[in-house]
């Protein structure tokens, strides 16, 4: 489903060059501080406002999983035959491609000897491969037992958010582009991942900046993120697995053509066929 990405690129860069971006007000009086609480409010302004984050879930998961219903899938495990060994949970983290490795040691160092700790070391030797070598035949029950314990959900939204949305939205504001670019980001990192490949997140970016700017470079918004849907349609061509571009064509393309930047609700979609819609 996904092509390697165990290399997580300096998160803290993407973020860093987001806030060195925002602009700087000098008051005359310093004003009270604001409740935490209000911080959080104020920060998420984009996807990682709660709402709109939920919304990015449930379209994800209607490409992955064929269901809206996002939070069924911690449970969720198989080999999908596509040379990543085995797939699972709510981002589908790979046992081949070391994000489910970098989870279980994250799980564990939480939550010390819980049920998926004794794999480790089969994690450890399968990565980079689609073996199962040392996981079955109980590695998938003991997944499914493992998605019962709330520590364990905690660490998969950990992980995602850690690898994945973290870094996809803070690439989006840097680049100046709202909802629905920063969704569009998120997908295709949560596909291609960002290492150093030519399939891999930066070098779509990279290949999309041939063809137009972005808004923080003085770009128009629509045209950037058509270049760069263009960009990530060549990519997953380039992989028999990710042939199916439906995702972009029947849903992230639907949203732009609409001019609905903001990933606004009644979202219609269709992903391999199958419609979907959120109200």
């Amino acid at each position: 489903m996904f092509t390697p990405r165990r290399t997580t690129t300096a998160v803290g860069a993407l973020l860093g060059a987001a806030l060195l971006t925002a602009p700087v007000a000098a008051h005359a009086t310093a004003a009270p501080p604001a409740a935490p609480g209000a911080l959080a409010a104020a920060a998420a302004t984009g996807l990682d406002d709660p709402a709109k984050k939920d919304i990015a879930m449930r379209i994800v998961s209607s490409a992955e999983n064929s269901s809206l219903d996002w939070k069924a899938q911690y449970k969720y495990i198989e080999d999908i035959g596509d040379g990543r060994g085995y797939t699972a949970g709510i981002i589908g983290f790979c046992s081949g491609t070391g994000d489910m490795l970098d989870l279980v040691e994250y799980y564990t160092k939480v939550k010390p000897g819980n049920v998926l700790a004794k794999y480790l070391p089969a994690l450890r030797k399968v990565d980079g491969s689609d073996s199962h070598a040392g996981l079955d035949p109980n590695f998938t029950r003991d997944w499914a037992k493992a998605a019962q314990d709330a520590e364990f959900k905690k660490a998969q939204d950990h992980e995602r958010d850690r690898v994945y949305f973290n870094p996809a939205v803070g690439q989006g504001k840097s680049d100046g582009v709202g909802t629905l670019g920063q969704f569009i980001y998120y997908d295709a990192i949560v596909m291609h991942g960002d290492g150093g490949d030519s399939t891999s997140f930066r070098n779509i970016r990279k290949r999309a900046l041939a063809k137009a700017k972005p808004p923080a470079q003085g770009g128009n918004e629509t045209a950037w993120l058509n270049a760069f849907l263009d960009a990530r349609v060549w990519a997953m061509r380039q992989e028999e697995a990710h042939s199916d571009t439906s995702r972009v064509d029947t849903a992230q393309r639907v949203f732009l053509k609409k001019g609905n930047l903001g990933l606004d609700t009644p979202l219609e979609w269709k992903v391999y066929g199958d419609s979907y819609r959120i109200g």
